[in-house]
């Protein structure tokens, strides 16, 4: 079977969560569930080190403005994951060749990076971080389940990963179009305010409020 619809779906979910990937991949592998898995995804010092920054990520993702600096720096790491993931699978299956695997890996999981980052950025707008959270917990959950399905079902994950990667950059544009509007609102509400301000306190004079 080609490994075209797995590499697709650990590319959009590396682009999410990378270690999340790479943890799940590597457990599937090593408990004997799946056969797809490389043996290098499998090593103890590669599980217990993804699972050592899946907690860090696990946290500072549900942080707010913390979540958006940690993906900042996650923008090459992420693609970089999934290029990687790509070629260890399309090497281990030998239906696809290892450079297109890596470039569709990768570009799958730039593109869902730029997705999480954009809506996190939106979301950290909100004055409140229970939204922060769910998101986040929405998220971990939505990888977990996906990379599952990939396992067993690859060419119905990959649906899935699609339809995820397409809807989540219709909502990112709108969300998107929303901060730009309440940026804007912002910057004339302080706008009026200071000219407010100085009409009631020109240059170097006394207040009209105050004056006789």
């Amino acid at each position: 079977m080609s490994v075209l619809p797995l590499v697709l779906t650990s590319g959009w979910a590396s682009g999410v969560n990378a270690y999340a990937v790479v943890l799940l991949l590597g457990i599937f592998g090593a408990t004997g569930l799946s056969d797809d898995v490389p043996e290098a995804l499998q090593r103890p010092e590669i599980l217990v080190t993804v699972g050592v920054l899946f907690l860090c990520e696990a946290v500072a993702d549900k942080i707010p403005y913390v979540d958006s600096v940690w993906d900042s720096v996650h923008t090459v790491i992420r693609p970089a994951v999934g290029a990687w993931v790509g070629a260890l699978l399309a090497g281990q299956s030998g239906s696809l060749s290892d450079l297109t695997a890596a470039l569709l890996g990768g570009s799958t999981a730039l593109a869902s990076h730029t997705v999480k980052a954009g809506t996190r950025m939106a979301v950290n707008t909100s004055p409140e971080p229970f939204s922060n959270i769910a998101v986040s917990t929405v998220e971990d959950l939505g990888v977990a389940g996906v990379v599952t399905l990939a396992v067993f079902h690859p060419w119905a994950a990959a649906v899935v990963a699609g339809a995820l990667l397409f809807t989540g950059l219709a909502v990112l544009c709108f969300l998107l179009s929303r901060v730009r509007l309440f940026l804007r609102r912002r910057a004339r509400r302080r706008e009026e305010r200071r000219t407010a301000a100085a009409v009631e306190r020109p240059p170097g004079g006394t207040p009209y409020a105050d004056r006789d």
